[in-house]
């Protein structure tokens, strides 16, 4: 009964909501990093987005992750333009809620990221991930290059498999797409879980692990 009360449909541009100029205030600074929020990263610095369910708990497995130099949460995927929180989880704006990671490549590769991705959510569930029920919840991964696009699909593809070899009968939903427009969460979403530390947290895999290519 809780599917149906729930539009999992995505809006189209004309049936979205219109959203606003500008954009919607965030943090200054990262508040486990302690470095600048809004700053360009450093040289070197590479970025990948990943969506997994409610952004709190997703934020947290990677800003603990070795070689991330900072996470922030916003959204994209969507139509409306610089949309807030709740506009987000009305689903008439079709963004997902989604984590950027910027990492150093040669502390942790992005394919390691993409394991940590998989393996951190169930990316079968389409548009809900547990008890979280909403477009807004989709799995979803953003590339910013061919690279990352064609590891991201290889990486998808070897889990389906792994996935089925452990009886699991349902397909990856993950979105795979370039990225287009992102648009950072307002300041108390901003690492959620480290202002919070009781706070809701979502978040649960499959327990089948995520081969890396051997590349990788």
């Amino acid at each position: 009964m809780l599917f149906m009360k729930k539009n999992l449909d995505l809006p189209t541009t004309e049936t979205a909501l219109k959203g606003r100029p500008a954009a919607i205030p965030t943090a200054d600074t990262h508040f486990v990093f302690g470095r600048p929020l809004n700053a360009a990263p450093p040289e070197g610095i590479e970025t990948a987005i990943f969506g997994l369910g409610c952004f709190w708990g997703a934020e947290r497995i990677f800003w603990k992750t070795p070689g991330v130099w900072l996470t922030r949460v916003g959204y994209a995927g969507g139509v409306t333009p610089n949309p807030t929180y709740e506009e987000v989880c009305s689903g008439r704006t079709g963004h997902t809620e989604i984590v950027e990671v910027q990492f150093d490549p040669k502390e942790v590769s992005f394919a390691a990221l993409v394991k940590l991705f998989l393996e951190s959510h169930d990316p079968t569930q389409g548009m809900r991930q547990g008890n979280d029920i909403g477009t807004q919840y989709r799995s979803a991964l953003y590339y910013r290059s061919p690279e990352q696009e064609a590891t991201a699909r290889q990486m998808i593809a070897d889990y389906e498999k792994a996935l089925a070899a452990s009886g699991h009968r349902e397909k990856v939903t993950s979105e795979v797409k370039p990225l287009d427009t992102l648009y950072l969460a307002e300041e108390n979403h901003q690492q959620y879980l480290a202002k919070n530390p009781h706070g809701y947290c979502g978040i649960g895999g499959t327990g089948v692990s995520c081969p890396l290519p051997q590349n990788a």
